[in-house]
């Protein structure tokens, strides 16, 4: 705001100046007149002229008398007798000596001058809009530097994670009582790696970390260090890692420390590798050279630790690894307390069973599905969040925003209700299959014209052949119940086939399942935290007979999935028709609605589509 009003004002002195010079301008030229030589002659015989003054090259005077309403005028001057004439009138005259190598200098440096002041001072605000701050600091560290007071994060606000939190505790205490670890030669680890999916809380916690004990908190992300510039990386490194020796005892956090510290190619080709090959070489030095008795501790966090460089995960470096994961359901209940005490709640609100309905939601989803509940809420004028606005929440984060707008001609409205009745009674008909929590023909803006909702009991860490079977025959009961009621089927099972056809891939490849391919892994787990990379060559580990024979072993499981889909719905053809009907005449129905959707057993939560 500081910078922003200075430019105003430098905007505001160009305009005045601008100004003065217009007016003085326009006053000159409506008094002076330049007139010829032989005119001033004409004027000088006749005593019109009260006074002048001679230059090298030019005269100027003044009128006794204005004419035409000039007062002044200007002419240059022909050689000849000039004195001789000045001598004989009664004018005023003077002559002045022109220093012509002082003016000839300075009619050269000042528009230099000019030029450079502009330059530099356009270059500089350029450079700060890049970040590079300057020529002359364009090596420092951008670190921003938080107190405990600026923080304003405890252990208190971090929940969900207790194991985490129990080893970032030690920190906490070392921190506080350096030499409490020091009693039994004991050190504290230099470097501690929080990892885990995003929207965990890893950034929380540092700074939960320095809140807690109360020392300096540098925090800077990875890519910062890296510019456009050989070696300011290094250079940065260097002036964060001195900053932080002066203000011991500190925590230094990087954040997304995989910009930073990927792993190094072999026979790399300059350019961009070469800076940020320097920078982690920097960085490995200084993680070599500090002793963590002086009280700085780095902290690091990154969503992808199987791209770090090796050097830097070495014990010495980075000695200790947290996993910040997702949370379990009594997490996602104490993460949920944590954010619902900054809204208004009905005190009837149970918070184990929204956590229920939530598996693998991470501390920020559930934090965005807290607000999302919030303006439903408010949307409606009312006093507080209830369950009915958690669940539409859920609804919205899941399946996106309903589209009442999107008009289904009634063939296709039809097919969705008895696609979606299919997908319903398969889950509550299958052994171990997710408690249907809610069916619906609305159309959703991700692009599902219906959706079944189910939702967990409990969660699951480890699932059987069986189970996996289950899911594709759910996953493919909506295509049979259109096969049986249409005598057709459409593409709206598009999305379940690739679920489908994914689950049967990897109970053949991945988990040794399949009988005629025996207990055999036949392709690699991709991707890490962020999922697989579609875009990766993942290198076959099996002969051209062995990929034919995981073909024809995944279509054969597929094809005996859909067989007995078809079976169960053919069993329970009239429950299928009249939820179907009562489907169609609601769009939206619960197991409260229809009891046939009431399981026989409960189970995890998922919307298919």
């Amino acid at each position: 705001m500081e910078k922003q009003q200075q430019w105003h004002l430098w905007y505001f002195v160009a305009a005045f100046l601008a100004l003065l010079a217009f007016q003085s301008w326009m006053s000159t030229a409506s008094v002076t007149e330049r007139i010829p030589y032989s005119t001033f002659l004409e004027h000088l015989e006749a005593d019109r002229i009260a006074q002048l003054t001679v230059r090298s090259e030019q005269i100027q005077g003044r009128y006794r008398d204005p004419i035409d309403g000039n007062t002044h005028f200007i002419t240059n001057i022909v050689p000849g007798e000039l004195t001789e004439r000045l001598e004989r009138s009664t004018a005023e005259f003077d002559g002045t000596v022109e220093n012509t190598i002082f003016t000839m200098i300075l009619s050269w440096l000042l528009p230099i001058a000019l030029i450079l002041f502009v330059w530099f001072y356009v270059f500089r605000r350029f450079a700060e809009r890049q970040g590079m701050g300057g020529m002359m600091n364009v090596g420092k560290s951008k670190a921003k530097i938080y107190v405990e007071k600026d923080t304003g994060v405890t252990f208190d606000d971090v929940a969900g994670v207790d194991e985490a939190k129990s080893e970032l505790k030690e920190i906490v205490d070392f921190l506080r009582e350096p030499e409490k670890f020091g009693r039994l030669g004991a050190r504290i680890p230099k470097g501690i790696l929080l990892t885990g999916p995003p929207g965990t809380g890893k950034t929380l916690f540092a700074r939960a970390i320095a809140g807690e004990a109360g020392v300096t908190f540098f925090s800077i992300s990875g890519s910062e260090f890296v510019e456009m510039f050989v070696g300011v990386g290094a250079a940065r490194v260097r002036d964060l890692f001195e900053q932080a020796r002066k203000a011991a005892p500190c925590i230094i956090f990087i954040d997304e420390l995989d910009a930073l510290g990927k792993r190094r190619s072999i026979g790399g080709f300059g350019g961009g590798h070469d800076e940020k090959e320097q920078t982690l070489n920097q960085l490995l030095a200084e993680l070599d050279g500090f002793d963590p008795r002086d009280g700085i501790v780095l902290l690091a966090a990154t969503n992808r630790p199987e791209i770090l460089d090796p050097a830097l995960m070495r014990a010495g470096r980075f000695d200790r690894q947290v996993v910040v994961d997702r949370p379990d359901k009594r997490g996602r209940a104490a993460i949920l307390k944590v954010h619902l005490r900054k809204v208004q709640v009905d005190p009837d609100l149970d918070v184990d069973a929204v956590a229920g309905l939530t598996p693998g939601f991470t501390g920020a989803e559930l934090a965005n599905l807290v607000n999302e509940a919030a303006i439903r809420a408010t949307r409606r004028q009312g006093d507080h969040i209830t369950m009915e606005d958690i669940t539409e929440a859920l609804e919205r984060v899941v399946a996106g925003m309903e589209r009442k707008g999107r008009l289904l001609n009634p063939k296709e409205r039809e097919t969705v209700a008895w696609h979606e009745m299919g997908h319903a009674l398969a889950a509550a008909t299958l052994p171990g299959a997710d408690p249907v929590h809610k069916v619906s023909i609305i159309p959703r803006t991700i692009g599902a014209l219906g959706y079944t909702l189910t939702r967990p009991t409990e969660d699951r860490f480890l699932i059987t052949r069986a189970e996996l079977e289950n899911r594709m025959v759910m996953l493919l009961a909506g295509r049979a119940a259109e096969q049986i009621a249409m005598g057709e089927i459409s593409t709206g099972a598009a999305d379940d086939l690739v679920r489908a056809t994914d689950i049967a891939r990897q109970i053949v490849t991945r988990f040794g399942m399949h009988e005629g391919l025996g207990q055999a892994v036949l392709e690699q787990e991709r991707g890490g935290y962020l999922g697989e990379d579609k875009l990766s060559f993942s290198p076959r580990d099996h002969s051209e007979a062995t990929a034919r024979e995981v073909d024809l072993a995944v279509r054969e499981m597929l094809a005996a999935a859909y067989e007995r889909a078809l079976e169960l719905l053919r069993k329970r053809h009239d429950d299928l028709e009249a939820g179907t009907r009562l489907l169609m005449e609601r769009e939206t129905i619960t197991p409260d609605d229809f009891p046939p959707l009431r399981p026989a057993r409960p189970e995890p939560d998922r919307a298919t589509a």
